[in-house]
């Protein structure tokens, strides 16, 4: 009898839980799902009339959970590193399918715009750079998430 009521306690429980689950994927996501700091690594080109130049790069960008974000980053063009350690400011929108843009301002260049994808409870993201010009993608991962919710 006691293995019998442990049984359908744990069948109840694991019931429930998955219950939670489904509830929280049917939220979508939201500005709030990206809340935090991630490290992104860049990959791809800038297409000019001479020719692509490769570029690989690394930023390490704040998302403020309303829109927000700052960065810093550094991008080797065709192996040579102009900039280490850039700082940006930007906005983000992110859909409750998980899509969303993303616009970064860096001093003294063009406003960069993105698409982005959101995985895995909002831990890793997925962009794309939309400006005519470029063959650039990145990825990154959560490495911090952050409390201030001001």
């Amino acid at each position: 009898m006691k293995f019998r009521i442990s049984l359908i306690l744990t069948v109840i429980a694991l019931a429930a839980s998955s219950g939670v689950s489904a509830h929280d994927r049917d939220r979508g996501c939201t500005n709030a799902t990206i809340r935090g700091t991630y490290a992104f690594a860049v990959h791809g080109q800038i297409l000019t009339p001479n020719g692509p130049i490769p570029i690989e790069g690394l930023a390490r960008t704040t998302f403020d959970g309303y829109g927000n974000l700052t960065q810093v980053d550094t991008i080797a063009e065709n192996g040579n590193v102009a900039v280490i350690w850039r700082p940006g400011t930007g906005t983000y929108t992110v859909n409750s399918d998980c899509t969303g843009t993303m616009t970064v301002n860096d001093q003294d260049l063009p406003a960069l715009h993105l698409t982005i994808l959101i995985s895995q409870s909002g831990n890793h993201i997925r962009t794309v750079v939309t400006d005519p010009g470029f063959s650039t993608t990145s990825e990154a991962d959560r490495v911090a998430v952050s409390n201030d919710r001001d």
